[in-house]
């Protein structure tokens, strides 16, 4: 893993699960669907419940989803949380975000008529190559009247820094409380290399949404399902934040 930082070990019981599962598609066909230990129409059911602890839900079924891959995910929460109002537009990351991240903002403020290099505002780390909470913190306030959404990385790709997600979530909500009226800022953290790595209390913390893939830390193997969190105070505000819906994601 430190090798490459993209990809967990194998665990021992993968082969025969994969295994298992290419057995029920020979013998059942499309049976398969609803039958075995783990039923294809309902298998991401199985997920949340082992997840809730990992990340710190408070409710598996309300909160978490296992579903697509980290960036997908993370513009599909962006489709639904970031919304623009005018000059109060700008996405807030830390520079040397992972890249992925990075073109997902840059895009999703483009797809909105934004011009990245305006408003997508980078926190710069320190000559130690390192952020600083306070730093974080005083960029919030900085550009609180542009800010419409703030997206972190949990835990550094490169560096392996872990941010103090627990107190930026704390300052989001102290900056809420002053906005009066004004929509919230919201907070979403990528936490691909904090997730099954450092102890995680989303909820707990307020944190409004963050996504993962699972073949770091977790070792799922590659192309196997991200997940995301939702804080419970969004699972039922469709009208403040409209999300996407499909077959499988009708409310």
């Amino acid at each position: 893993y430190l090798t490459g930082h993209s990809l967990g070990l194998m665990p021992r019981g993968a082969a025969v699960g994969v295994h298992t599962e290419m057995t029920k598609w020979a013998s059942c066909g499309v049976e398969g669907h609803f039958k075995g230990v783990l039923p294809w129409a309902e298998c991401e059911e199985a997920l949340p419940a082992l997840l809730c602890d990992v990340v710190g839900a408070k409710d598996s079924k309300l909160e978490v989803a296992a579903m697509n891959s980290l960036t997908v995910n993370l513009q599909l929460l962006m489709c639904a949380f970031y919304r623009p109002a005018g000059t109060r537009a700008a996405i807030l990351l830390e520079a040397g975000a992972f890249p992925s991240d990075r073109y997902a903002v840059s895009s999703q403020l483009q797809h909105h008529g934004y011009d990245p290099a305006e408003y997508m505002i980078e926190v710069q780390p320190r000559e130690d190559g390192l952020l600083r909470t306070k730093d974080i913190t005083d960029a919030i306030d900085k550009h609180s009247a542009r800010l419409a959404l703030v997206v972190l990385g949990g835990v550094n790709y490169l560096t392996g820094q872990v941010l103090d997600m627990r107190a930026i979530s704390l300052h989001v909500g102290e900056a809420n409380a002053r906005r009066h009226k004004e929509p919230p800022l919201l907070l979403g953290f990528d936490i691909a290399h904090a997730v099954g790595n450092v102890p995680l209390q989303l909820h707990e913390w307020g944190v409004d949404f963050a996504v993962w893939c699972s073949y770091k830390y977790l070792n799922s193997g590659a192309g196997c399902l991200g997940g995301i969190f939702v804080h419970e105070r969004h699972a039922f505000d469709t009208l403040q934040y409209p999300r996407l819906t499909g077959w499988w994601g009708v409310p």
